[in-house]
């Protein structure tokens, strides 16, 4: 089983991270980060690079797509090398996933029209106009797509993923492994959660203003 993880400029870190910690502990997996070109793909925030060991060209049909978000994201929308890509790897994968706005560059494929798909709260409302029903669920499966929500919610995705493939034992194993026991100190990760000032801050200042 080859699991493919997009890099892109300005990704943020823990939308591919999060999925591979989960993922790459699948029996008998490869996972290869890829890139249109080979070498250190930044961050968002700039101080840390993954290494993209292939080229999208050189891995075009593996069996889970991961495609992660983050700032870079908007300027991919128009990136008919990755979203070609996206389409041809998507004809043979068995799952295509993503995590945060990573969900906007598989709409923009148009490999979710139709579909249920959730995505950082901000964003939720851009993949309306790609014919896609958004949910504010932490983590969606429709048919072999499984979108995660903003950021941390990839880790999430990555456990479910790999319970349905390897089933509810490694899965949990894989869990306490990774002593994946969240106890957040506040009660702010969601919209519904936070306090309505730190809502409207981030709404404010978010690239996801709708016009």
């Amino acid at each position: 089983m080859q699991i493919a993880i997009v890099l892109f400029d300005r990704f943020t870190a823990l939308d591919a991270v999060g999925p591979y910690e989960i993922l790459c502990r699948l029996p008998g997996a490869e996972t290869v980060f890829v890139a249109e070109r080979t070498g250190p793909v930044r961050t968002d925030h700039g101080s840390l690079a993954l290494t993209a060991d292939q080229t999208l060209a050189e891995v075009p049909s593996p069996d889970i797509v991961v495609v992660p978000g983050g700032p870079g994201q908007s300027p991919q929308m128009a990136n008919e090398t990755l979203l070609d890509w996206l389409r041809t790897a998507d004809a043979t994968s068995t799952w295509t996933t993503s995590v945060c706005t990573g969900s906007l560059l598989l709409a923009a494929a148009g490999l979710l029209e139709g579909r249920r798909a959730t995505s950082h709260w901000l964003a939720l409302d851009f993949l309306k106009p790609f014919g896609v029903e958004p949910t504010r669920e932490r983590v969606v499966f429709d048919g072999k797509y499984v979108t995660a929500a903003g950021v941390s919610s990839g880790i999430d995705m990555g456990l479910a993923l790999l319970g349905r493939i390897a089933g509810d034992e490694r899965a949990q194993a894989v869990q306490l492994a990774t002593e994946y026991d969240p106890q957040p100190p506040y009660e702010a990760g969601s919209p519904q959660k936070a306090p309505a000032h730190i809502v409207d801050r981030l709404r404010g200042r978010s690239r996801f203003i709708l016009t």
